[in-house]
């Protein structure tokens, strides 16, 4: 059998001329990357950060896909003004994109198209461009830096400092690479910890100059220079753990001032080689992936004997819970080598006594509330249904507290040994809002994702709240989650899919989540491979 050839892509982006649409400042896009699964039907592979205030945007968040080269792989980009924290883009201003196949920007290399507002009509406002590379290289550069006594910019303040890094390409032209976060009103600051692909930072090649822009963030117009320089990561890696120092130089006031010195210090206080272990080398190493399912019996389902329920079966014995699981599970079974996975109900009275349950095994067995395979889920679905009644409230903390005891003794473990994915299946908002949000930044320190699949036509706002996509979410007492575990999906938007597509969609983020908790926890796969150059 011919071996696929499969290759990871790396897409830079960047727009100009955008419209704008907002009142009183510009626009704040973002560029999504889609994958046609068929038809007219789409799924997200990923998405860049939103520049604010901005119509010729050079986003720093790279946007990969893997690349088959015997496939036709339709793409499509979009570009949206973002004025919310939902992840749907439903709700915002759609400023334009272009349709193509991947293999046309791997070929070309580069590629700058107008930005249409539908496919096949004439052009709106703007261009896109987009640089293709093939990532070879599996290493990272971790880096911590700060900076000293930075120029004042603001009149009634000091400075809102943030730091750009750029790589010099074939043509000698600069490309973004990595955007850090901005610090209010401080001329000493000292940036997050960030870990970047080598690949994306200087191409793999240490000698390659990278230059170093600090600016000053000014939220109505274009940020202002305080200073650059240009080095070169193999320079940058003297630090170590010792420190390295910058000029940090304004070309202008150099020009200005026979006196002037610099405008700041940036100084690197570590940097490091790492490996960036994939996915697929922690599952080869052995790791299992432990899926458990969650089913609301809610009474705002509606009765399962009337054809109105979302728990109706229909005469071919399916309904929108049953499709979730077996989208899902049919995919995550082939990682768990027992095939035996817990799966739990909530919100409805339950026999004998019919007192309300958050947390009971489908098969009524407390003790042993393992079902083998998906087709044991289904059959334990089918066999309860008749005989629980539907209730409430719709309490999401005890399943996730449940799952999070089992996975807390998993990371016990100092091994890359064990991961768990909760899939919760609802129809509609959370009761105990507050608890499963602390529920889910308790879980985000352990090995564990959460995938919730929202069946039915209700308002699911709360449910993108949890999802940490755009922002970080908080437990009611402030405290970050450490990483964003949470995938949430509208059903609906998937009713006329196969159902490659829902699990594709649903599943797309756990590789990452999996690989930032090993990451987050410094544990390398049980045998892992040689670092690629």
């Amino acid at each position: 059998m011919a071996t696929q050839c499969v290759v990871k892509i790396e897409l830079a982006v960047s727009c100009k001329n955008l419209l704008d649409k907002d009142v009183g400042s510009k626009s704040d896009p973002l560029c999504v990357l889609l994958q046609s699964t068929g038809g007219d039907k789409w799924t997200e592979v990923d998405r860049t950060e939103r520049v604010k205030n901005c119509q010729d945007p050079e986003f720093s968040k790279r946007l990969c896909i893997d690349y088959h080269f015997e496939k036709v792989q339709k793409i499509k980009l979009g570009v949206y003004d973002i004025d919310n924290k939902s992840v749907d883009l439903s709700d915002d201003d759609y400023l334009g994109g272009f349709e193509c196949t991947l293999g046309q920007i791997v070929s070309s290399k580069k590629i700058t198209n107008p930005l249409q507002l539908k496919p096949g009509k004439p052009a709106g406002k703007g261009t896109i461009t987009v640089i293709a590379e093939e990532i070879k290289d599996n290493r990272a550069i971790a880096m911590e830096v700060e900076a000293k006594n930075l120029d004042k910019k603001d009149l009634f303040g000091k400075s809102d400092p943030f730091l750009e890094f750029f790589k010099q390409d074939d043509d000698g032209k600069w490309l973004l690479v990595h955007r850090t976060e901005v610090i209010k009103n401080n001329l000493n600051p000292s940036w997050k910890k960030f870990v970047i692909s080598l690949h994306t930072f200087c191409s793999g090649d240490l000698n390659k100059p990278v230059k170093v822009s600090c600016y000053d963030k000014d939220e109505d117009t274009s940020s202002d220079l305080i200073g650059e320089f240009t080095c070169t990561p193999a320079k940058m890696l003297e630090a170590q753990d010792q420190g390295v120092e910058y000029e940090c130089i304004h070309p202008e006031k150099q020009k200005k001032k026979k006196s002037y010195k610099n405008s700041g210090v940036v100084r690197f206080k570590s940097c490091k080689i790492e490996t960036q272990y994939t996915f697929l080398d922690y599952v080869m190493g052995g790791c299992q992936i432990n899926f458990t399912v969650g089913i609301d019996f809610t009474g705002s389902n509606g009765d399962p004997r009337s054809p109105d329920s979302l728990h109706y079966l229909s005469p071919n014995g399916v309904n929108q819970y049953l499709s979730a699981i077996w989208s899902v599970g049919l995919v995550v079974q082939d990682y768990d080598t027992d095939k035996l996975f817990p799966a739990f109900g909530f919100g409805a009275q339950i026999p004998p006594d019919f007192k309300v349950s958050h947390e009971f095994p489908l098969n009524l067995n407390p003790s042993s509330p393992y079902c083998s395979g998906v087709e044991g889920i289904v059959q334990a679905y089918r066999a309860i249904l008749p005989q629980v009644r539907l209730y409430g409230p719709t309490n999401f903390s005890p399943i996730i507290n449940h799952v999070a005891r089992i996975a807390a003794s998993g990371a016990q473990q100092p091994t890359a040994t064990q991961y768990f994915v909760l899939l919760i299946i609802t129809d509609g908002e959370i009761t105990d809002l507050d608890q499963t949000k602390q529920a889910i930044v308790n879980s985000s320190k352990l090995p564990m994702s959460i995938i919730i699949v929202g069946v039915g036509e209700a308002d699911f706002k709360a449910m993108e709240v949890l999802d940490g996509d755009d922002g970080v979410l908080k437990s009611p007492t402030g405290e970050p989650a450490a990483r964003d575990i949470v995938q949430f999906v509208p059903f609906k938007n998937f009713a006329n899919s196969p159902k490659e597509a829902l699990a594709q969609s649903v599943l797309a983020e756990v590789p990452g989540q999996l690989v930032s908790y090993f990451r987050m926890r410094g544990i390398n796969p049980v045998n892992p491979p040689t670092p690629r150059k």
